[in-house]
């Protein structure tokens, strides 16, 4: 009878690697694994055509400023280990089992360790990417380093367009929109706070929410909250920004919108001279956009206006989709 034969060590590594091999969800982004969901904080950053490379200049941007407001970035003990040789950590390994167990160990402190700073998850949209935070504010940081760009007129990435901080998400469904933003709008716009306040609307991959119902509703929610808060189309105190991806909706409520070119890092470094061939109010009119006023008491009626293409918006994201204000 045939002595059976010795069975074969896999090769090192090889269960790491065919846990990295797992299938990762589709639609964009340059995340790592996982995807936009409801519950998230981050960043919204728009692209032209190269994703890779703008997770690599987001990861670099975000990591100098968030370095200088919130200090180095501790990271754990399991990354050190992580560093050791790949040899030195199998030494010991008998047999399957024994290497197995180890793998798994592995790879959940390497899950436990990613858990950083600032992570970037798949968005759901071509041309967008999404950098998760932990631990900041996404529209003190964004802010920050748009201030910092408008002041010294230095461009600091190259495929960067647009970034975009999201506060909060929810569901893009109108009823979970209208009872997250009842609390959400608070800080802002519940009295004594007020404010004048403006809307801008965009939605990737999603056909059910409606941009019409959506501006109303939000802008009622906030004119709720305080009866002085009131709508301004050409140098608004605060932009609410509702980013909506398949079946999440982002929002935020930013500074300085109209004045840092509607966060367009691109644009936000170009000179005075430049920016002054615009006034505010004709960089309003020229949003791709349909502008929308709430409805009130006195007026049953809302006004639509179709407005010209922002060409400074067109390469990134795609026709059909406007920027609703209000």
């Amino acid at each position: 009878m045939a002595a059976a034969e010795p069975r074969k060590r896999r090769p090192k590594g090889q269960f790491a690697e065919e846990a990295g091999r797992a299938k990762r969800p589709r639609g964009g982004g340059g995340g790592g694994g996982r995807q936009l969901e409801a519950g998230m904080r981050g960043i919204l950053i728009t692209c032209n055509m190269n994703e890779r490379k703008c997770v690599g200049e987001a990861y670099s941007l975000l990591g100098e400023y968030g370095d200088l407001l919130y200090g180095p970035e501790q990271f754990s003990d399991h990354e050190e280990q992580e560093r050791l040789s790949g040899s030195k950590r199998e030494e010991d390994e008998d047999d399957i089992e024994a290497a197995l167990k180890k793998e798994v160990g592995q790879i959940r402190a390497s899950t436990e360790q990613k858990l950083r700073r600032f992570q970037s998850v798949e968005s759901g949209a071509n041309n967008v990417i999404f950098i998760r935070t932990l631990g900041i504010e996404p529209e003190n940081l964004v802010h920050h380093i748009l201030k910092d760009m408008h002041t010294t007129k230095k461009l600091k990435t190259r495929v960067i367009r647009r970034m975009l901080p999201i506060s909060g998400t929810c569901k893009a469904f109108l009823e979970d929109m209208k009872k997250y933003t009842e609390t959400f709008f608070e800080p802002w716009f519940k009295a004594p706070n007020k404010g004048t306040f403006q809307i801008v609307y965009k939605a990737r991959n999603n056909s059910h929410a409606s941009r019409e119902e959506v501006i109303k509703e939000l802008a009622g929610i906030v004119s709720s909250l305080n009866p002085e808060n009131k709508v301004d189309l050409n140098n608004p105190q605060y932009t609410i920004v509702v980013e909506i991806i398949k079946n999440v909706c982002g929002l935020s409520v930013v500074r300085d919108y109209v004045l840092f070119r509607k966060y367009n890092l691109q644009e936000v470094v170009k000179s005075n001279k430049d920016n002054t061939q615009q006034n505010p109010s004709c960089q309003a009119e020229e949003q791709n956009s349909r502008v929308v006023k709430p409805e009130t008491e006195e007026e049953n009626s809302k006004e639509v206006k179709q407005e010209n293409k922002d060409q400074g918006e067109s390469e990134a994201e795609p026709k059909g989709n406007d920027v609703l204000t209000v």
